[in-house]
């Protein structure tokens, strides 16, 4: 299965795509999204001083304003 990094704030959402079988991983530095398939972000650090530079080349989801559901349903979109 697909490997998601996910914001450690995140409880929730990381608890739904562990129960549909993703492999989770916290994400805390740069360095957390080597090997992922998706990341999934607060939005919160986004955007910071109008600095776009990412670290992945794979998808990146804003969960902000979302719930868990339509969280899992993005990352299936994503992959």
């Amino acid at each position: 299965m697909a490997r998601i990094a996910v914001e450690e704030s995140l409880t929730q959402i990381s608890e739904a795509l562990k129960e549909k079988g993703y492999d989770v991983v916290a994400l805390r530095s740069e360095s957390d999204v080597e090997g992922c398939d998706c990341c999934v972000i607060t939005g919160q650090d986004k955007n910071v001083m109008g600095i776009q530079t990412t670290a992945t080349k794979s998808p990146v989801i804003d969960a902000s304003g979302m719930d868990a559901n339509e969280v899992c349903e993005a990352v299936e979109q994503n992959l």
